[in-house]
């Protein structure tokens, strides 16, 4: 991997080379993101852009989900990044924000003073207190599941935990994969536990306490929750260990499997990619049948700008579009993802049912507690949920993390 991704920045210098070198009266800025799937809307609300600000025209290159932190990471260090930079939340920014690589935004975009105070903490510096970047998004971990198959087999919603492993049951019964789920990539099992476990584990009173230094991950309550994601197996794909995004994303939307547990930017890539699909999202099962069930929610990431950049100028004037309501309002229209951006409508349907959730919510607790050192909260999970599933570990030792 580390020689595709050398490849890959040394095929894109020249991608980057606007940091250095200008078309006669045309300012070209780069665009890198980690969002493959959403580079036709992005290329769409670049124009819109571009035709208010002639003069300026921008670049956007994405890549895999996962080269991305190497890949940027690299070219930064290398002082050949992009002018404009897609960056993760919280500890994802920091990683950039302290060592000066991006432009500080407090003054230069006055539109961040509307932004929620909770979605600013994922694009504010810890080390010090500036903000770095516009939030894009926030997003809510749910399950997709198909109402087609549902009906079929006259299946309802379930209510509990109980209630939702009956629902597994039966559906693998009738020969229908009940979840699209797989193990090989860690990150996708992190989401899982984002899904399930708060409802066992306490939501934001375990959060709360682990952040203070009250209890730890061998808190009794978070080794049930793991131990409920084992319960899962039976129900996940053949050799659900090899099993990868794209794979699990495949088995949905071929109406494959019946259910997805991922987060709610599915949404508008799986009605693209299959807009014959009739889905529905609910949250992880409670319980019991009389407790409201939690989800765990995080402002997704930001946009920045590259200190090295020699278009500071251009650069904040785009940055600054991306905190317009127009911008947050493409976003969500084409995106179908909940923006960032103050005063958005909500016209999605399903989007609304989750906006209503998030009232009930906790932090999606690696991403927004412990992805601020290295290695990160995340990066430790991950592995030892693979363990965890494969049988190498149990959920008791997870929490030794």
């Amino acid at each position: 991997m580390r020689i595709r991704t050398m490849l890959i920045i040394a095929a894109l210098v020249a991608a980057a080379l606007p940091l250095q070198v200008a078309a006669q009266q045309e300012t070209r800025l780069t665009f890198w993101s980690w969002r493959v799937e959403d580079k036709w809307a992005y290329d769409e609300m670049i124009k819109v852009f571009e035709s208010k600000n002639p003069g300026i025209r921008i670049e956007f290159t994405p890549f895999r989900a996962t080269e991305y932190n190497t890949v940027l990471s690299t070219a930064m260090q290398a002082g050949r990044g992009p002018d404009i930079i897609h960056l993760r939340a919280y500890g994802g920014l920091e990683e950039y924000a302290a060592p000066g690589f991006l432009v500080s935004l407090d003054e230069r975009v006055p539109e961040l003073r509307n932004f929620s105070p909770s979605v600013l903490i994922g694009a504010r510096s810890r080390r010090d207190g500036h903000l770095y970047g516009v939030p894009f998004a926030t997003q809510t971990l749910v399950i997709f599941y198909n109402t087609k198959i549902f009906q079929r087999f006259n299946l309802k919603e379930p209510r509990a935990w109980d209630e939702f492993i009956t629902v597994l049951r039966a559906l693998k019964d009738r020969g229908v994969i009940p979840l699209a789920n797989g193990a090989k990539e860690g990150w996708t099992l992190e989401i899982v536990m984002g899904v399930l476990a708060p409802n066992f584990y306490g939501g934001n009173d375990f959060f709360n306490k682990v952040m203070r230094g009250d209890t730890t991950f061998k808190d009794p309550r978070f080794t049930e929750a793991l131990g409920k994601m084992l319960e899962l197996r039976p129900y996940m794909p053949q050799g659900f260990m090899g099993v990868a995004y794209a794979d699990m994303q495949q088995l949905f939307i071929n109406e494959q499997a019946a259910m997805f547990v991922g987060g709610i930017w599915e949404l508008g890539f799986f009605q693209k990619q299959n807009p014959n699909l009739q889905l529905d999202v609910m949250r992880g099962p409670a319980p019991r049948v009389d407790t409201v069930p939690l989800v765990s929610n995080f402002a997704d990431g930001n946009y920045g700008i590259n200190a090295r950049t020699r278009y500071t100028d251009a650069a904040v004037k785009f940055i600054r579009f991306t905190a317009t309501r127009e911008f947050g309002q493409m976003f969500h229209d084409k995106l179908k993802q909940l923006s960032a951006v103050p005063g958005v409508q909500i016209k999605d349907p399903i989007l609304k049912k989750v906006q209503r959730w998030d009232q009930h919510s906790t932090p999606y607790v690696m991403l927004v507690g412990f992805r601020w050192q290295a290695p990160t909260g995340s990066t430790l999970i991950q592995s030892a949920l693979q363990g965890m599933l494969a049988d190498r570990l149990t959920p008791a030792q997870v929490g030794d993390i």
